[in-house]
């Protein structure tokens, strides 16, 4: 048995429910038989009120009525039935016994669907419901249809429009919107709103070039797909996408666009904020490296094709990671942003850069390309895209020094963020993008190795520096594996006893056949950080020679052993130093660590820590170039110190000045009140020696004595010396370097 309820294909039920009104029984026998039999589900009223009654509880597939019946008539029963709740749209087919026109138009006016005219054609009947059937469903399909389009439309913020062209009447006429299009413009659904009203719409910079846009489409005739900006009169500011194509008469004219209006409004404002994410930098607004890149690829472009020069200045702050350590990360950023709003003052900086702008034709419109960026870090670029020569590019490099000479107030503090500024120029120093980039760089450098806060054009000779720096510190990256370092030797002596009291270990790199001197490969290490893994290896190397001395002359004493200030911020050192002289087995005292009286002051609370712990296990501390920093008595009193070092500058003074011995007497009458061991380095002289012992201090080092020796000499050395009678100091081995060379070790200062 088939489901009441299923469908043929063309979504009509198979057993359609009817409900047949009418007051002749005869009648409504006949005609309720008729359809029973061609499968409708009928229901049967005697009158226009029973029929309303049932129509409150129930919704039939169909309504049939008599158009004659006492009380009610169905011309009535009809209207009232539209004015129920959910039968707008039900099939009501009116029967009548005349076919005369006032009763057709008066069942249509009622709001019958249709009618038909009484007979014996019972099959003709049910043909005719069965079409009203179709017809309805078709129709609430359509009705459903419209609404999911407008819901869609609605919520895509979109409506059509038709716009009919008529040259008799101008642009200004035959514009038709849709509901949804009239509510994109902020319209009520019955308000009419006209072209002329839309333009008036647009802001006026923009109207303009919109006219002349329309005018340009109706002579063209091509597609239309643009976004306008528009002032709506509830205020607001929205951008409106314009997407129509062109209609066309039978003679091949064009009448006319249809096509439809969305508000993109929010969908731009994302795509901005796309795009200034990827082109600008967050902190600062300026141009990224990637816009950087492009700007300047399209300044190139024009500079070929105009044969003008074009100028990169690359910027970089001086000493800025002092301000980061000291002041915190918020006030670096805090100052980074103050920067780059004075750099914007110096130059033509445009913020908007359209991809077609630098193709006008006829303007020098490249010249929008003009901008400060900023690389990342400290680093900015001023970007020139014309140019006469290089002194105009010096002049806004001047301009940039000029503009950060002014402090800079920070988390309540006064900076001065001073820069150093390289200069490359187009085509002279580099016809592409990363040339120039790297040019202006090694330019930077080179300014900053000229005493910073000031700038430097480009030369082929500062590459050929730069070439060179860049192949020693590749070597010195693999000095380590070659077995290339070296350490050299100064004896520390004790003149009252003529007899060694240690050594101090100095580093060397024997790099082929030539010693480098260590001014050239120990702040280059301090630079890139290779000082730690050349500090590890001193330790490693220190400790070996302390065994093989031990073994061959009986060695007991320390070898210095200079360590940067990064060295003692480490929380391994202990460990590190326990792993150097436990595979020897030598005590740890055999190892001394010599850092400067700067460093120790400077970071003093984090090195304190692990100079305590090496002082636990046995291993000595010694302060160098000691008198030329700022230590407070009250923590020499505290520091685990041994010894202290007097800085050369003040044993050169001793013969020259009277000021340069009363140092050396405090600083001993100091270091014997403290309990500390005193040393003079850079003794020259007999003359230096003698008034050194005069003054208390006994133990010395200086080519007086020896010069900085390769290990395998030292036992020779400490022979000769025990041989040798007490008296002046002859040094008997050259190494071929001048004493200001072999002061070039370890240390946190660099050279």
């Amino acid at each position: 048995m088939t489901h009441p309820y299923s469908t043929n294909a063309n979504g009509v039920p198979e057993h359609p429910k009817v409900l047949l009104v009418d007051d002749d029984d005869v009648n409504l026998l006949l005609v309720s038989a008729a359809l029973s039999q061609h499968g409708f589900e009928v229901t049967e009223a005697t009158g226009g009120e029973s029929a309303l009654r049932m129509l409150r509880h129930w919704t039939p597939d169909l309504v049939v009525l008599d158009a004659r019946m006492p009380g009610l008539d169905g011309f009535e029963t009809c209207r009232q039935l539209r004015e129920m709740y959910g039968f707008e749209n039900v099939p009501v087919l009116m029967l009548t016994g005349l076919d005369d026109e006032t009763s057709v138009n008066r069942a249509y006016q009622a709001g019958a669907t249709d009618f038909f005219v009484k007979s014996n054609q019972w099959s003709l009947l049910a043909g005719r419901l069965r079409y009203m059937l179709r017809a309805a469903r078709t129709h609430q399909e359509l009705v459903r249809s419209k609404a999911k389009l407008a819901r869609a439309q609605d919520l895509a913020r979109m409506g059509s429009f038709d716009w009919w062209y008529d040259p008799a009447l101008g642009v200004g006429h035959g514009l038709d919107l849709s509901e949804e299009g009239l509510r994109v413009f902020g319209c009520a659904p019955d308000e009419r709103l006209g072209l002329r009203a839309l333009l008036h719409m647009v802001p006026p910079v923009d109207r303009r070039g919109l006219l002349r846009q329309t005018r340009m489409l109706l002579r063209q005739v091509t597609v239309i797909n643009t976004d306008v900006p528009m002032n709506l009169p509830d205020g607001r500011f929205r951008i409106i996408h314009v997407e129509a194509e062109a209609e066309f008469g039978e003679y091949g004219q064009c009448t006319g666009y249809t096509g439809i209006v969305q508000d993109v409004t929010d969908r731009r404002q994302a795509e901005d904020s796309i795009r200034r994410l990827a082109n600008n930098d967050s902190l600062t607004a300026l141009p990224n490296r990637r816009q950087l890149m492009w700007r300047t690829e399209r300044a190139l472009e024009q500079a070929r094709r105009m044969s003008h020069q074009v100028a990169l200045l690359m910027i970089d702050l001086d000493r800025f990671k002092n301000i980061n350590d000291t002041l915190g990360h918020a006030a670096g950023d805090e100052l980074l942003i103050e920067v780059a709003l004075r750099l914007r003052s110096c130059v033509r900086h445009s913020d908007q850069i359209f991809d077609g702008l630098v193709e006008s034709v006829g303007t020098r419109s490249h010249r929008a390309l003009e901008a400060v960026g900023r690389l990342g870090g400290d680093e900015f670029v001023a970007l020139l895209p014309e140019v006469n020569d290089e002194r105009d590019a010096e002049r806004v490099a001047q301009r940039v020094l000029e503009a950060l000479r002014v402090p800079i107030y920070v988390a309540g503090q006064e900076c001065f963020a001073t820069a150093s500024v390289g200069i490359a120029l187009y085509p002279r120093d580099g016809t592409n993008v990363h040339d120039l980039m790297r040019n202006a760089d090694v330019a930077m450098y080179a300014a900053k190795s000229s005493g910073r806060n000031g700038m430097m054009l480009y030369t082929p000779q500062l590459a050929g520096r730069g070439r060179e720096k860049l192949e020693l510190e590749t070597a010195l990256h693999k000095a380590i594996e070659r077995n290339e370092l070296v350490l050299y030797y100064q004896p520390k002596v004790d003149v009252a006893t003529a007899k060694m009291v240690g050594v101090e270990a100095l580093m060397r790199w024997k790099r082929g056949e030539q010693l480098v001197p260590p001014g050239d490969f120990i702040p280059l290490a301090e630079e890139t950080g290779l000082i730690v893994p050349l500090s590890e290896w001193a330790l490693r190397e220190a400790a070996r020679q302390a065994r093989v001395w031990k073994d061959d002359f009986g060695f007991n004493e320390s070898i210095a052993v200079n360590m940067p200030n990064r060295m003692f911020l480490r929380n391994d050192l202990v460990e590190l130093v326990r792993a150097a002289v436990e595979p020897h087995d030598i005590p740890h005292r055999m190892i001394l660590l010599e850092i400067t009286e700067d460093s120790l002051m400077k970071d003093l609370q984090s090195i304190l820590p692990t100079l305590q712990r090496l002082n636990e296990i046995g291993v000595q501390i010694s302060v160098d170039d000691f008198g030329t920093g700022y230590s407070s008595l009250s923590r020499l009193t505290t520091l685990p110190i041994t010894e202290v070092k007097i800085d050369r500058s003040f044993v050169n003074d001793l013969v020259v000045t009277r000021k340069g011995t009363a140092v050396i007497r405090t600083i001993v009458a100091l270091a014997r009140a403290l309990g500390l061991r005193v040393i003079a380095e850079g003794v020259g002289s007999l003359s230096q020696q003698e008034v050194l012992h005069r003054q208390g201090c006994s133990i010395m080092q200086g080519f007086m004595f020896s010069r900085p020796i390769p290990g395998d000499q030292i036992g020779d050395w400490v022979r000769r010396m025990s041989m040798a009678p007490k008296g002046p100091w002859i040094a008997s081995v050259e190494v071929g370097m001048d004493e200001a060379d072999e002061r070039a070790q370890i240390t946190s200062a660099g050279a």
